[in-house]
């Protein structure tokens, strides 16, 4: 075989018919968007979006420049500077189908621990109409036992001091933010494509509470002026794989550092609320929306929740990713059960969707053997996730009487996760959560106090003071410290026993 061709935009010539690629001038792009937290979601989603709409009309003041805050990000910004901010999505259907596309739409990226004055000019900049951002739910800074703004972090107060040189996202919206109020320029958009509840009104009040704590005059304008538009996004994007990146070599000779792996499938609905204007994405299949928190709500509580369902059993048992998992019956049973009978219950009418279906739907979805999501990448940083996914379900089933046994199994079921950092068989499992190291230790005090696990306030709050849920939880901990064959207990759970 020749040597590959490498990606970049002075290649793309030379690729096969069967890769589709850019046919908008990219030189004529300009950075209306600055996107913070550039991973595999972001260049499967909002890039991608972005990518259809510059295909089909004249758009080309919606550029993306990617940005970087930590030092973790510096291999994706070479890899991508290398390739001219160019990337291969690769979408993976359930029927083995695979189809192969290069992005254009990021056409910059920058990173704020070489130069933050650099990433605060950019956000700045007039031409710039949107800073969105996918900074995980770690990444909002909340106290899980107040919900407020955690000013304890000593980046936070770094940042309040040093407002030129932030290490948080939130030092660098308000720097840059304050540069355009004092330039007498509108507002940018603070778009959140996180899965978090309520994203839009999160950041938003993250934001105020960290600027406030700076300048109050700018908190005030920044409350008044700055749009937040909730949104809920939805595309599985598993951790690309050097199989991914053999198989472009393999199918088609080019070398692409670091493609990007995807479903099909495909939703992102959106408040319209927007400070500056927006692109077009309605045009390719993005729903503009008065009010999004139903569909949020129904995302997190079923797809979120029933992946960290899925992960944390799963991984606990033995199997090493979402499809495994769903070829077994029993966790297919388990997760369909959980959603029928714990989360369908507290989730308010969605117009336009058919649970059922959905519901259905997901399960299709994670059972893609084309989509091989690995458990341990659904389970990292489950301490931010939970809170979010399953816990607030826990807490409404907790309030209206409705059942918790599911959650409450999968719960336990992660306290031995972090208690043994293995498997059934002792096969040790990946960790990776900020807290992980307070939580193994909450997790060793259970032979002590079986409710150790569930005083982590910064996940649980004030869960453990719960009578019916400490003497649930208790059980299903017996249980899977007796044994650890997580499979018996679920039969045990679904039989209502």
């Amino acid at each position: 075989m020749n040597e590959p061709i490498k990606l970049n935009q002075s290649n793309l010539s030379q690729f096969p018919r069967e890769i589709s690629r850019p046919t908008y001038d990219r030189s004529r792009l300009t950075t209306g968007i600055v996107h913070v937290g550039v991973g595999g979601f972001h260049r499967a989603h909002e890039a991608f979006y972005t990518d259809l709409l510059l295909q089909s009309e004249d758009a080309s003041q919606w550029g993306i420049c990617g940005v970087g805050l930590r030092e973790a990000d510096r291999r994706m910004a070479t890899i991508l500077g290398q390739q001219d901010y160019l990337y291969t999505l690769i979408v993976k259907h359930p029927d083995g189908k695979v189809e192969t596309k290069v992005i254009g739409s990021i056409v910059d990226f920058l990173l704020g621990v070489d130069d933050p004055g650099a990433v605060i000019d950019r956000m700045a900049a007039p031409e710039t109409k949107i800073v969105s951002l996918t900074i995980t739910e770690g990444g909002y800074n909340v106290d899980a036992e107040t919900g407020e703004f955690d000013i304890s972090n000593p980046d936070v107060q770094y940042d309040i001091e040093h407002p030129s040189t932030p290490r948080l996202v939130f030092g660098y919206l308000a720097a840059a933010l304050k540069k355009r109020r004092e330039a007498g320029l509108p507002a940018f958009t603070v778009q959140s494509c996180d899965n978090v509840q309520h994203n839009g009104d999160l950041i938003h009040k993250i934001l105020v509470a960290f600027a406030r704590l700076q300048d109050a005059e700018l908190a005030q304008w920044i409350d008044k002026e700055v749009c937040f538009p909730n949104a809920m996004v939805d595309r599985i994007a598993p951790v690309t794989t050097e199989s991914d990146i053999e198989f472009l070599r393999t199918k088609f000779n080019v070398d692409d550092g670091w493609p990007v792996v995807c479903e099909p499938f495909r939703q992102w609905v959106i408040e319209d609320s927007f400070s500056a204007g927006r692109p077009n994405w309605q045009n390719h299949d993005a729903q503009f929306v008065e009010d999004v928190k139903p569909y949020e709500e129904m995302k997190l509580r079923l797809l979120n929740a029933g992946h960290s369902v899925l992960g944390i059993l799963g991984s606990v048992f033995g199997y090493q990713t979402i499809d495994e998992c769903v070829r077994d019956d029993l966790f297919s049973k388990y997760l369909r059960k959980f959603f029928d009978v714990e989360a369908t219950p507290v989730l308010d009418a969605v117009e336009g969707i058919d649970l059922d279906a959905y519901k259905a739907t997901l399960i299709e979805r994670f059972g893609n053997p084309s989509i091989r999501d690995n458990l341990a990448r659904i389970c990292l940083e489950s301490s931010s996730k939970l809170p979010v996914f399953l816990i607030p379900t826990i807490r409404k089933n907790l309030a209206d009487g409705g059942s918790i046994r599911y959650a409450a199994l999968v719960i336990a079921a992660w306290c031995y996760y972090s208690d043994n950092h293995a498997d059934r068989h002792g096969q040790p499992l990946e960790v990776t959560d900020t807290l992980k190291d307070e939580l193994h230790e909450a997790a060793k005090a259970t032979s002590n106090d079986r409710l150790s696990f569930m005083k982590v306030k910064q996940v649980f709050g004030d869960l453990a003071n719960d009578e019916r849920f400490a003497e649930t939880y208790t059980e299903m901990i017996d249980r899977v410290y007796r044994d650890p064959d997580v499979t018996d207990h679920m039969r045990e759970v679904i039989g209502g026993r």
